[in-house]
């Protein structure tokens, strides 16, 4: 038996005997810091104050969140480190609940009842893996790929019984390192010699982001006849089909994951997504009332769910009026939302259009029309940007509610902002064929496109005058904005003149009201914190 005299454990159930019965196996095993929590919740609140060596969790924890959302919020909040062991425990063998939790890798799943014995045996063969692992966990710990990869290859040559493993840690490694064309040897080599689902997934990810569509779509359809139980290999084809344009396709492979692993709020928001855009209102009503009603004590609860089931109920009336218990659940759902997102000036600007939109079905047009009303007045008061994507939606709305004027000029908006992106534009193309909307992006895109060139070449000070003249065709869009700003700060060097200073944070000031959700947001971080020396 492993020495389990120095190691942190937390028992979480919201059962008392239970946790109870299991300290006490613990303490005879030697345990001697042993903590107990009967909610999600508190297993959150103290993670963030201790580091646990072993954790065993319950599943179903009544009221509040689950197991499942726990351990999604302590990965995602890095609350637990890669060394740390997490056990979901559960009494609950169905397929559903057992499928979602494994889709967030515990270590290890423990069925109740367990005696001590069985406990034990888990325990040694977890805490043996992780201590041979230690080398590539730490550096995971410390996001060092290239720690990650040295480290899997000694393990795997040192101990061939983790090679299998080892390859996984390496795949990763290779992952975040961008070495693409070294990824997809090692993938294609492990595929050839047995399929498995992570590197099917892997792969397929890979081919899907070099655009190699035909081929992805191959690994996934191939990888699907071997393991049809992985709701993963589900989600990569949808994503493949969507991007070859097959979205009824695309949608039936979601709904196909779905049945298999119900619980997964991530994949019903993205079904709910899709079945809006295909027109399929019924499927995209139920879609986005689970996301809603599963996200509630989830760190993936999103005010998206709300107003899309907002919209797919107001649009299955088509032509037709609401009926009058529609409404009230329509009123029931925005009412939640404006509560739950208080203060948030995005969300309730949303929330009041979509309101206003079920109001004229329903037969309100002067309730609608205060609310488009309030709607605008919050809008020009904003001090953050819309993303591309709820731009081009607010947009359609206001032009829906007769805001055509208010439209155009988000669209203007969205298009000096996001320009540079051709799937934006392109959606900002369906809703206008104005030339000065749609022409003022092309010449900055291109003065941006050179500059980006340049400064990967080395010319620093070209790609400053090119970025320069991108920015000032173009002075709140966040690409070229952040390009130049790093430009001014790589060509001042270690101690740039305030001139190059002043100019940088000109252009950071410009696309301040970026959204924190944007992806570009981390960049932004970095550059403002060199510029102004935070």
């Amino acid at each position: 038996m492993q020495d389990y005299s120095n190691k942190r454990f937390l028992v979480v159930d919201d059962f008392s005997d239970f946790r109870s019965s299991v300290k006490a196996m613990l303490r005879d095993m030697g345990a001697k810091d042993v903590d107990t929590a009967d909610c999600g919740e508190d297993t959150l609140a103290m993670c963030r104050h201790k580091r646990y060596d072993i954790i065993l969790h319950d599943y179903n924890l009544g009221a509040g969140k689950n197991g499942q959302q726990v351990l999604e919020e302590l990965l995602i909040g890095k609350l637990i480190s890669h060394q740390c062991i997490f056990i979901m425990v559960t009494a609950e063998s169905s397929q559903a609940m057992v499928l979602s939790a494994l889709e967030h890798e515990p270590d290890a799943y423990l069925t109740k009842p367990f005696n001590r014995a069985s406990l034990i045996q888990r325990l040694d063969k977890l805490v043996e893996r992780k201590d041979a692992l230690k080398p590539i966990l730490q550096a995971l710990d410390k996001h060092d790929p290239a720690a990650v990869l040295a480290a899997s290859t000694t393990l795997s040559q040192q101990d061939k019984r983790y090679a299998p493993l080892c390859q996984r840690y390496r795949a990763g490694a290779l992952r975040d390192l961008g070495r693409q064309d070294e990824l997809e040897t090692l993938l294609t080599g492990i595929l050839a010699d047995r399929a498995t689902p992570w590197a099917c997934m892997a792969l397929g990810s890979l081919l899907h982001a070099r655009g190699q569509l035909p081929r992805a779509r191959d690994v996934y359809e191939q990888g699907l006849q071997s393991f049809p139980m992985m709701p993963g290999l589900y989600d990569g084809l949808a994503a493949v089909l969507l991007a070859q344009g097959e979205s009824s396709r695309a949608q039936q492979v979601l709904e196909d994951a779905i049945k298999l692993s119900p619980l997964a709020i991530r994949r019903q928001m993205e079904l709910g997504k899709l079945a809006l855009e295909n027109q399929d209102f019924a499927s995209a009503s139920r879609a986005y009332r689970h996301a809603m009603e599963q996200g509630r004590t989830s760190i993936f609860k999103s005010p998206d769910n709300y107003l899309g089931l907002a919209q797919a109920l107001t649009a299955q009336a088509g032509d037709g009026s609401l009926d009058k218990r529609v409404q009230a659940d329509i009123n029931q759902t925005l009412g939640e939302l404006q509560k739950g997102y208080s203060n948030d000036p995005v969300v309730q600007v949303r929330a009041r259009l979509t309101h206003a939109q079920s109001l004229v079905k329903s037969g309100d047009p002067a309730l609608a029309k205060k609310l488009t009303d309030e709607a605008l007045t919050q809008l020009g008061e904003l001090d953050q940007f819309f993303s591309a994507a709820v731009s081009l939606q607010v947009a359609s709305q206001l032009r829906e509610l007769g805001q055509a004027d208010a439209s155009d000029a988000l669209l203007k908006n969205c298009a000096e902002v996001y320009g540079d992106d051709p799937a934006v534009m392109q959606g900002i193309a369906k809703q206008t064929d104005d030339p000065e909307i749609l022409g003022a992006a092309t010449e900055a895109i291109d003065f941006n496109r050179q500059g980006v060139r340049s400064y990967q070449m080395g010319r620093f000070a070209d790609a400053l005058e090119l970025f320069r003249q991108a920015l000032q065709r173009q002075p709140k869009n966040i690409s070229i904005a952040l390009n130049t700003a790093q430009s001014l700060l790589r060509l001042g060097g270690d101690k740039p003149d305030e001139a190059l200073l002043d100019e940088c944070r000109r252009c950071l000031e410009a696309v301040r009201m970026m959204p924190a959700s944007d992806p570009r947001h981390e960049r932004y971080q970095l550059l403002h914190n060199k510029a102004f020396g935070a």
